[in-house]
């Protein structure tokens, strides 16, 4: 296995969410490979929490990089966002879509749904399929503990594009997508 490493958090957000397509993650049972994130940054940056939340501001000085960072979305869906810090800038990584692997029973059952592209297709649905909660807030991923993250070998398709669903900082070039993947959340 090739698990990630804290190093692999250490550096700047955007850098590491665009290696993180093609890496491997989940929880429990379900796992999938990661097809689409986006990166946000704690300073300067309108749409990341750290804008206006001093609970998020908090939540990047008192934590390690890779920690988990779960939100409530319009309080109705949990997502899921790696702490990235202690390169050029800190900030996190949204992940965005996953290509179901396996658990695929479990995460259809959880989703409802049948059809496997659209099991984790978006940031609301893969934490519904892979079980992930409000509990999962600041937890450590990389401690293992039913969390899996897997390095991915270097990835040469991988496109850029404007992050989407914001109405803030939308112009950054900041969201990475598996080039041709029928499972991101909304093709570039």
């Amino acid at each position: 296995m090739n698990l990630c490493s804290r190093e692999f958090f250490q550096r700047d957000p955007v850098i590491c969410a665009r290696e993180m397509i093609g890496c491997t993650f989940g929880l429990g049972a379900t796992i999938g490979i990661i097809v689409e994130t986006e990166a946000y940054a704690a300073e300067g940056d309108r749409a990341c929490h750290t804008w206006k939340r001093a609970g998020a501001r908090e939540f990047v000085s008192s934590h390690a990089p890779g920690t988990a960072y779960v939100y409530l979305n319009y309080g109705m869906h949990w997502l899921f966002n790696f702490l990235v810090k202690g390169g050029k800038r800190d900030g996190f990584v949204l992940i965005r879509a996953l290509e179901p692997l396996r658990g695929i029973p479990l995460m259809e059952s959880r989703r409802g749904r049948e059809s496997i592209a659209d099991l984790c297709s978006g940031p609301a649905k893969l934490t519904q399929a892979l079980g992930i909660e409000g509990t999962h807030h600041g937890c450590d991923p990389l401690t293992g503990k039913g969390w899996l993250l897997n390095k991915a070998p270097v990835n040469q398709g991988v496109l850029v594009s404007k992050r989407i669903g914001i109405a803030l900082d939308s112009e950054y070039p900041w969201r990475f997508l598996s080039k041709g993947c029928p499972f991101v959340s909304v093709p570039a």
